[in-house]
C-alpha cells in the first residue's frame, strides 16, 4: 500500500459509513424486513467483496432496485410471515442469487453485464423508482393499506388521506425538505445520517413514539445467527433470483466501471461475478439481502478519497459498531424517517432528462424505455425484469434483422468513400457502377431483408457492375452466402456483374470456399473503382458502348 493511502481509506470509510448505514437500514424496510437486516448487508457482503473484488472504490451492500425486487418476492412466497421467517426467506434468496452469480462466473458469462441496453435500463429503473415512492407513501402519511397492485394501491392511499397522521406528515415533509436542501447546497455532507439523526433526536425529545408515531422498535444488540437456506423455498424463488442476479451484476459492473479512476484496472467481469456472488451468498447465511454495488455509496467512497477496498472494510466495521452499540438509539427512529430517506433517494431513479436525451438521439429506443417503464408499472417489479430482458432482446433482434445498406460515393479529390446524402450532393459516382455497403453480420435471419433492400436499388439504377463494399461486414453465414451466390447468378443473367471489395480475412475465407466468382474480388473499394475506370477507358478506346459503363462524372 502506498504511503498516505491508509489515511485516505480511513477517512473515506468513515465518510461512506455515514451514508451507507442509514440507507442500508432504509433498504431493509423497502423489502419489508427489520432494519438490522440492512446492517447485516452492510457488514458481511462488503467485507467479502473487499477481499475478492477487482474494483478499488466499489462499495457493495445492496441497492434500491435489489431491495424492491426482494420485497416483491418475499411478499409472494411469504405474504403473512413474521420477521424471523422473512429473514430466513431473504437469506435463502441471497444465497440463491449468489450461487447463480458464481455459476455464471464459472461459465464465463461476464458479458451479461451488457445484456440490458442503457435505454431499457433507464425505463426499468424509472418504473422501480415510481413503485418505491408509492410503496413508501403510507409510511409518510402514517396509514396502512393492503397492497393489491399499483393502481389499486393508489386508490387505497387516496382513500386513506383523510385519516393521515398530521405529526407523521409534518415530520416526513421536514425531513424531505432537509434532505433535498442539503443535497443541493451541501452535497458533500453525510445527508442521510443528518436526516436520521435529526429524526431520532426529535423522537426522543418530543416523545414521538408516545404521540403515536410508528418507530423502528427494538433492534437486537447482537451478531446475527448463522442460518441455512430453506430448501423448500429454492424451487419457488429461483426465477426471481435469476432476475435479481442479472440486475445485481448489471448495476455492479456499471458502477465499478463508472467510478474507475484513470490508471486503475477496470473491473474484470467474470471476477466481479464471483466476488459479488460469494458476497451475496455469505450475506445470505446471516439473513442479509442479496448484494450488489451501489452508485451513491460508491460515489461517496470515491469522493472521500478511497484508494483501496480497505475503505469499505472500515465502513463495514462502523456498521458492526452501530449494530452492537447503537441499537437502543436506533429503536427510537420513526418509520417515517426511513421512508423519507428511501423516497428522497429513490426519486433519483426517475430521470426525465435521460428520457429526453434518448428521444433526441433515437426515437425507437425512447419507446423501448417507455415499454420497460410500463412493464414495471403494469406487471410488477419482477415481471418488469422479464419485460426489460425481452425488450433488450427485441432491440438486438431488430438491429440484427435490419442492418443498414448504404449507397456509396467518393468525396471529390480524395479516396474517401462514404454514404451518399443530401449533405454531400457533389460526391463522385460512376454511371454503370453501383457501390453498396452493407453493415453488420449477414446471416439467415437478415439475409432476405438485405436482399429486399438491395433489389429495388439495383432495379432503379440498372448498373453494369454492382460493387459490394464488405469492409463493414463482420461475418457471413451459409444461408446469406447462398443467397448472395443466387443473386450473382440472377444479376449475370441480366448482364450485371457482382464485385466484392474489402472483405476481412474470415469473410474472405468463407467466400473463397463458395461458388461466387473469384475473379472480381478486390482489396478495397478504391482498387475496385480504379479497375472499373481503366476498363471503361479501354472500352471507350475500342469504341464499345454500354459495356462497363461511362466515365465518372
Amino acid at each position: 500500500m502506498k504511503q498516505g493511502w491508509l489515511r485516505a481509506d480511513l477517512f473515506a470509510g468513515l465518510g461512506a459509513a455515514a451514508v451507507v448505514i442509514p440507507k442500508a437500514m432504509a433498504y431493509a424496510t423497502i423489502a419489508g424486513l427489520p432494519v438490522q437486516v440492512g446492517l447485516y448487508t452492510a457488514i458481511v457482503p462488503m467485507v467479502v467483496y473487499a477481499v475478492l473484488g477487482s474494483s478499488r472504490p466499489l462499495s457493495v451492500s445492496t441497492t434500491t432496485t435489489i431491495a424492491i425486487l426482494t420485497g416483491a418476492e418475499l411478499g409472494r412466497v411469504a405474504p403473512d410471515a413474521g420477521a424471523a421467517a422473512l429473514i430466513a426467506a431473504a437469506g435463502t434468496l441471497a444465497v440463491l442469487v449468489g450461487a447463480m452469480l458464481c455459476a455464471a462466473s464459472v461459465l464465463r458469462l461476464g458479458f451479461i453485464g451488457n445484456f440490458i441496453s442503457e435505454s431499457v435500463l433507464t425505463g426499468f429503473k424509472a418504473g422501480i423508482g415510481v413503485v418505491i415512492v408509492l410503496d413508501q407513501l403510507p409510511k409518510l402519511l402514517g396509514v396502512h393499506i393492503h397492497k393489491e397492485g399499483f393502481f389499486r394501491d393508489i386508490a387505497a392511499i387516496a382513500g386513506q388521506v383523510p385519516d393521515a397522521s398530521g405529526a407523521t406528515v409534518l415530520l416526513a415533509l421536514c425531513l424531505l425538505v432537509l434532505i433535498f436542501t442539503l443535497e443541493r447546497y451541501a452535497h458533500w455532507a453525510p445527508v442521510p445520517l443528518i436526516a436520521i439523526a435529526a429524526a431520532i433526536i426529535a423522537s426522543g425529545v418530543f416523545g414521538l413514539r408516545e404521540a403515536g408515531l410508528a418507530t423502528v422498535g427494538e433492534v437486537p444488540r447482537a451478531l446475527p445467527d448463522l442460518m441455512l437456506p430453506r430448501l423448500d423455498l429454492v424451487l419457488q424463488m429461483w426465477p426471481a433470483a435469476a432476475g435479481i442476479a442479472l440486475m445485481s451484476f448489471t448495476e455492479t459492473i456499471a458502477v465499478g466501471r463508472a467510478f474507475a479512476a484513470p490508471g486503475e484496472p477496470r473491473p474484470a467481469p467474470n471476477r466481479e461475478l464471483l466476488a459479488t456472488g460469494l458476497a451475496s451468498a455469505a450475506g445470505g447465511l446471516v439473513g442479509a439481502l442479496p448484494a450488489g454495488g451501489g452508485a451513491t455509496q460508491t460515489a461517496v467512497n470515491r469522493r472521500a478519497g478511497a484508494k483501496t477496498q480497505l475503505a469499505t472494510v472500515i465502513t463495514a466495521g462502523m456498521a458492526l459498531a452501530t449494530l452492537l452499540l447503537l441499537a437502543p438509539v436506533i429503536a427510537l427512529m420513526p418509520q417515517a424517517a426511513l421512508a423519507a430517506v428511501v423516497v428522497a433517494y429513490s426519486v433519483e431513479l426517475i430521470k426525465p432528462a435521460e428520457f429526453r436525451a434518448i428521444l433526441r438521439v433515437r426515437r425507437t429506443e425512447f419507446f423501448w424505455a417507455l415499454i420497460a417503464f410500463a412493464g414495471v408499472i403494469f406487471l410488477g417489479t419482477l415481471q418488469g425484469i422479464v419485460v426489460a430482458v425481452i425488450v433488450s432482446l427485441l432491440v438486438i433482434a431488430q438491429q440484427a434483422y435490419s442492418p443498414p445498406v448504404h449507397v456509396i460515393g467518393r468525396k471529390r479529390g480524395t479516396d474517401v468513400f462514404r454514404p451518399r446524402s443530401d449533405e454531400h450532393p457533389d460526391d463522385e459516382t460512376w454511371p454503370g457502377l453501383l457501390i453498396l455497403r452493407p453493415e453488420g453480420r449477414l446471416f439467415f435471419a437478415n439475409a432476405p431483408r438485405v436482399a429486399e433492400t438491395i433489389r429495388p436499388i439495383v432495379d432503379r439504377v440498372k448498373p453494369s457492375v454492382v460493387l459490394l463494399d464488405c469492409r463493414s461486414v463482420l461475418d457471413i453465414e451459409y444461408t446469406a452466402l447462398k443467397m448472395l451466390t443466387e443473386a450473382e447468378e440472377r444479376l449475370r443473367g441480366e448482364g450485371t456483374e457482382l464485385w466484392l471489395a474489402g472483405c476481412n480475412p474470415e469473410v474472405l475465407r468463407v467466400v473463397r470456399n463458395s461458388k461466387l466468382s473469384q475473379e472480381w474480388m478486390f482489396f478495397n473499394v478504391a482498387e475496385a473503382v480504379k479497375h472499373y475506370e481503366s476498363r471503361v477507358r479501354a472500352d471507350e478506346a475500342q469504341g464499345v458502348r454500354g459495356g462497363a459503363g461511362a466515365p465518372a462524372r
